[in-house]
C-alpha cells in the first residue's frame, strides 16, 4: 500500500507546500548549487519522511518555477537562476523582504479599485465564475486547496474588471498573496469574521453596487491588520514557513 494511503489530503497538501518551500530555499540560497542533481524521487521521500506522491508534487513545483530541468532518465538538476526566465516579479518584490502589512497595503488599494471596476463591468458568466471559486473555497478540507480557491475568487472579481494591466499587477503577487491566504484560510480567529466578507462582496457586485463593494472589500482586506497581532510585521514567508511547521505539528481536529 502505497505510503499516502496514510495520509489525510489536508496533511498532504501542507507536507508539499512544506518540502518545497524548504528545497526553494536551499536552492535559492546557494546551498545546492546550480547543476548540482537532486536526489530521486524515492531517495527525496525517504529523507523528508513522505510519499513519493508528493516528492513528485514538489518536483512538479520546482520545474514551474524554473528552479530545476528534468532531464528524462537523468534526473532533476538545479539551473542558474540568472536566467531571464526565473527573473520573475514575485522573486524580485521577495528580495525585499516584504512584511504581511506591506502587502496589505498594496493591496487595499489595487483590490478596492478592482472590485469596483467589476461591479460596473461583470457578466453574467464571470459573476457565476466568482460564486464557482468562492464554494470550492468553503468546501475544501486541505488548507492549501482552501487557499488557492481563495486566490482563485480574487482573480475571477480581477478578470471581470476588465483591465489587463490591474490584472496583471495582482497576478505579480499572487504567491506572497497565498501565503497570507494560507493563514487566513487555517486560523479559526482569523477565518471566521473573515468568512462572511466573501458573501458580501459578491451580493453588492451581483447588485451593481461598486461602493458597497469597494466598502465591504477594504474592510475584507484590512481585517489582518486587526488580527495577525505580531505577525504582521514579520516577513511573508517566514510567517507562512511558521504556520506550515504549526499545521503540520498540531493539525485541526
Amino acid at each position: 500500500m502505497p505510503a499516502d494511503a496514510f495520509e489525510p489530503p489536508a496533511h498532504r497538501g501542507l507536507l508539499t507546500e512544506s518540502i518545497a518551500r524548504r528545497l526553494q530555499n536551499e536552492i535559492r540560497s546557494g546551498a545546492i548549487p546550480v547543476g548540482a542533481k537532486l536526489p530521486s524521487e524515492r531517495e527525496l521521500a525517504v529523507q523528508f519522511g513522505a510519499s513519493r506522491n508528493v516528492l513528485r508534487e514538489v518536483l512538479r513545483r520546482l520545474e514551474a518555477q524554473h528552479l530545476i530541468e528534468v532531464a528524462p532518465g537523468r534526473g532533476s538538476f538545479v539551473i542558474d537562476q540568472s536566467t531571464a526566465d526565473a527573473r520573475s516579479y514575485d522573486a524580485l518584490y521577495r528580495a525585499g523582504r516584504p512584511t504581511v502589512r506591506q502587502l496589505i497595503e498594496a493591496r487595499i488599494p489595487i483590490e478596492v479599485e478592482i472590485v469596483g471596476l467589476a461591479t460596473e463591468r461583470a457578466t453574467e458568466a464571470q459573476i457565476e465564475a466568482m460564486r464557482t471559486a468562492n464554494a470550492a473555497m468553503i468546501a475544501a478540507l486541505d488548507p492549501v486547496v482552501k487557499a488557492r480557491a481563495d486566490l482563485e475568487f480574487h482573480d475571477t472579481i480581477a478578470a471581470a474588471a476588465g483591465n489587463p494591466v490591474l490584472r496583471i499587477m495582482l497576478s505579480s503577487i499572487g504567491g506572497m498573496m497565498f501565503e497570507m491566504m494560507l493563514r487566513s484560510n487555517s486560523d479559526p480567529s482569523i477565518a471566521e469574521p473573515g468568512v462572511p466578507h466573501h458573501p458580501e462582496i459578491l451580493e453588492a457586485i451581483t447588485a451593481r453596487d461598486p461602493d458597497r463593494a469597494r466598502h465591504h472589500m477594504r474592510e475584507h482586506l484590512s481585517l489582518a491588520l486587526r488580527t495577525y497581532g505580531p505577525d504582521l510585521d514579520l516577513a511573508l514567508d517566514v510567517m507562512a514557513a511558521n504556520h506550515i511547521k504549526t499545521l503540520l505539528d498540531h493539525p485541526p481536529t
